[in-house]
């Protein structure tokens, strides 16, 4: 499996924003769809972007509709996502993988976002 080194998060206020950097190590993930997803403390992991491989083609849940925005750069190996009116419920450990996860998916360990004032 492709290990994933997540960073970018932080410490920001209610309404700023965070672009997070998700770097691929090893094998290229040029051919798969990828993923940003997040778990705050106490719930289980939820999808929160995905992006095919050509990155053309963009999901996002209905609460991230808006005001996060996934991006990639095949050449480099890295996903971006870029988080803007970020609010408190928004704090999550947030990981990068591939769409669909694997039987049983390796994480790197994430990027702490942390939205408070």
């Amino acid at each position: 499996q492709v290990q994933f080194v997540e960073s970018g998060g932080g410490l920001v206020q209610p309404g700023g924003s965070l672009r997070l950097s998700c770097a691929a190590l090893e094998r290229t993930t040029n051919h798969y769809f990828m993923a940003w997803y997040r778990q705050a403390s106490g719930k289980e992991k939820e999808l929160v972007a995905n992006i095919n491989w050509a990155g053309d083609v963009t999901y996002y849940p209905d609460s991230m509709k808006g005001r996060f925005t996934i991006s990639r750069d095949n050449a480099r190996k890295v996903v971006y996502l870029q988080m803007t009116s970020l609010t408190p419920e928004d704090t999550a450990v947030y990981y990068c993988n591939t769409f669909p996860l694997p039987e049983r998916p390796a994480w790197g360990q994430g990027t702490q976002v942390t939205v408070s004032s």
